[in-house]
């Protein structure tokens, strides 16, 4: 069993447990791989699923894989990938955000 390898996040600007492997081929996954956390890419896997729920992407379109590329790059290495307008996150469990009156 390996040990797990911690690395600097470019995202989240600490020290945290990196990838097992690169996640993409080529450069841009190698890059991903030595500078993104794990954890910061649950994050991305996350806000990626959620653009293409909300745009209704279909990623057998190249235009909807370069977005997501672009987004990538903003979320993970830039100032942010930016929420659609209107974009309500969905609360799966009311019961337990609301606060007691």
């Amino acid at each position: 069993m390996s040990h797990p390898i911690f690395i600097f996040c470019h995202k989240l600007q600490c020290d945290a447990e990196g990838l097992s492997a690169p996640p993409l081929p080529g450069a841009a996954g190698q890059r991903i791989f030595e500078q993104i956390s794990a954890a910061a890419w649950a994050q991305w896997i996350k806000h990626q699923t959620m653009l293409i729920n909300e745009y209704r992407l279909s990623l057998i379109e190249a235009s909807a894989r370069q977005f997501l590329a672009t987004e990538r790059e903003k979320f993970l290495f830039g100032d942010g990938s930016e929420k659609p307008a209107g974009f309500t996150p969905h609360i799966e469990d009311t019961e337990n955000n609301r606060k007691d009156t």
